[in-house]
């Protein structure tokens, strides 16, 4: 099971949301806490030290932001036969076995990881924690920026809709930056310990067959978005989550059922298209039959929040 590796906000006891002025002060009590000194830990000192010298810079903040928080990691080599830190983010991303009677929690009231408690300083304010979406599509380029948008307005419409009313614990952010490069993630939807990145594609109407790797519609062969780099890269950052990637195909019409997607036999590969109601089929059930699908994972939430463009 991966090992929690407290990121610079834990380790000053700061929300990612903090201005310089609290993390100075953040630093200071930290900093007379852990100094050597006066008996602190050397290690713990040094993590108090790094984290301040790297939130203290805007510039060196937002890089840090930008990485998810894996740039200049906390990481220090256990001793052996040591335990994880408390609070360490033991969570493996697996389904959660099922017996006939045992009802999914995906439809019950959303509950908060690690919770709120009074006197503690969470990664993220509570009013935040329980907004439903964030962020929202961004203009990027001269051309077709408009048909992107437009196209991102109504994913973000279909999952609000249809995925966030039915799944209270799940939080929709629009417009993340990629790990790895200079492009983004149209959508990612977040519930108990699963991750979902988004993309989509408008077609006309009409019957297309899925190869593998394309979507042909008599002599028109249309690629869909490159998504399974950034569910790899996105897997990597987060191992405590089950990352899996969605193409939504849409028709300008709007029809759930259009168009109408043929799987070949033996199409394997990049991401399957789907239409809408074989997306929103699929979505949700990936989201609800997750352990935990009515939590609220606030570390991953505040990580992917200091991602939106």
């Amino acid at each position: 099971m991966p090992v929690h590796v407290p990121s610079h906000y834990e380790v000053l006891g700061v929300p990612v949301t903090a201005n310089e002025s609290e993390i100075r002060r953040a630093y200071r009590r930290a900093a007379r806490a852990h100094h050597p000194d006066h008996g602190g830990d050397v290690v713990e000192f040094r993590r108090v030290t790094l984290a301040f010298e790297v939130l203290s810079d805007p510039k060196a903040r937002a890089a840090y932001d930008r990485s998810y928080f894996t740039s200049a990691p906390q990481r220090e080599s256990p001793q052996p036969g040591s335990a994880a830190p408390t609070g360490a983010g033991t969570f493996t991303a697996r389904a959660a076995p099922r017996s006939g009677g045992q009802r999914n929690l995906a439809g019950e009231p959303a509950v908060y990881v690690p919770p709120f408690a009074p006197g503690s300083v969470p990664l993220l304010p509570a009013e935040i924690a329980a907004r439903a979406e964030h962020g929202v599509p961004r203009r990027r380029g001269l051309f077709g920026a408009d048909a992107r948008i437009q196209r991102e307005q109504r994913t973000a419409a279909l999952i609000r809709r249809r995925v966030l009313t039915a799944i209270p614990s799940a939080r929709l952010l629009n417009g993340l930056r990629s790990p790895a490069d200079s492009t983004h993630i149209a959508h990612a939807v977040l519930a108990g310990y699963r991750l979902a990145l988004v993309d989509s594609m408008l077609v006309p109407r009409g019957n297309y067959a899925w190869d593998g790797e394309h979507l042909i519609h008599g002599s028109r062969v249309v690629a869909p978005p490159r998504l399974a780099d950034q569910v790899r890269y996105f897997q990597n950052l987060f191992p405590e989550l089950n990352v899996q990637g969605y193409i939504l195909v849409q028709t300008p019409d709007e029809a759930l059922h259009e168009p109408v997607i043929d799987v070949r036999r033996g199409a394997e590969g990049l991401i399957e298209p789907l239409n809408a109601a074989k997306f929103l089929r699929e979505l949700t059930f990936f989201l609800s039959s997750g352990p935990q699908p009515n939590a609220v994972f606030i570390p991953a939430l505040a990580r992917l929040l200091t991602g939106l463009h």
